[in-house]
């Protein structure tokens, strides 16, 4: 990227997922169909050929209906998936908010994941064991350090996730509906978290239902329609056209 305040580059990105056109009942049908060769496929694209750049200490918003590739369109941001065509550029270190707990195993504790989820980001234990106490107050949930995950709401696996993911400035935040999770006061807080974030110049690129939150807290955005780019420009102009279309 030739612009040094360029964070992130998308470029003419589409993305084919193959839909399987039948309903099969198991592994077994599914081998003798394959075998066969009898199985049956419909493309669908997701992305249709998206195009934009974000620069340094941006809060970006991405908009759209159901079904729109808003979250395809983090995913490939974030490394998740590659494209079928097109390329995605990124500098600095990324800290995705997409699926929570995907980095989490749910048979441990919340302890014991804390340091496997640290490790994943790239965390060292010496780091995780000072920082211990900091995300474990962020999550609020002292009195669940020693429960398995699989027995956590959502909601719960939302915090902690959050709390290990912000523990330091990453150069890129992506989230993905983060603060529609948990109570109000939990809300507050990762938004709090966010703007500070935002003051130390960490790039966000956000998904959110909510119009009141990307009106307050994104300065652009984009607007997708089935996988195509209807507009990209300040967020209260594309937000208007979004608004129109509902």
């Amino acid at each position: 990227m030739r612009n040094k305040d360029v964070l992130v580059k998308v470029e003419n990105v589409k993305i084919k997922f193959n839909l399987g056109k039948e309903n099969i009942a198991g592994i077994k049908e599914y081998l003798i169909k394959l075998i066969r060769k009898e199985l049956f496929f419909q493309e669908f694209w997701a992305l249709k050929g998206v195009s934009l750049e974000i620069r340094k200490g941006e809060v970006f918003g991405i908009l759209g209906f159901n079904g729109a590739g808003k979250s395809t369109l983090l995913k490939v941001i974030a490394g998740v998936l590659k494209p079928t065509e097109g390329k995605v550029i990124t500098k600095g270190k990324i800290a995705p908010l997409i699926e929570l707990g995907a980095g989490f195993d749910m048979e441990l504790t919340a302890r014991e994941n804390i340091y496997l989820n640290g490790a994943i980001l790239g965390h060292s234990k010496r780091f995780l064991d000072e920082k211990f106490n900091e995300i474990v107050e962020f999550a609020e949930l002292q009195e669940f350090l020693d429960v398995p995950l699989k027995n956590y709401s959502s909601g719960m696996v939302a915090r902690i996730a959050f709390a290990i993911a912000t523990i330091v400035d990453p150069d890129i935040l992506i989230v993905d509906e983060i603060l529609s999770v948990g109570d109000y006061k939990f809300q507050e807080k990762c938004k709090q978290k966010i703007e500070k974030m935002m003051k130390n110049g960490v790039t966000i690129i956000m998904v959110s239902h909510s119009i009141e939150q990307i009106k307050e807290m994104c300065t652009r955005a984009i607007l997708l329609d089935h996988g195509n780019k209807v507009i990209l420009d300040e967020v209260l102009e594309v937000v208007k056209i979004y608004e129109d279309r509902k």
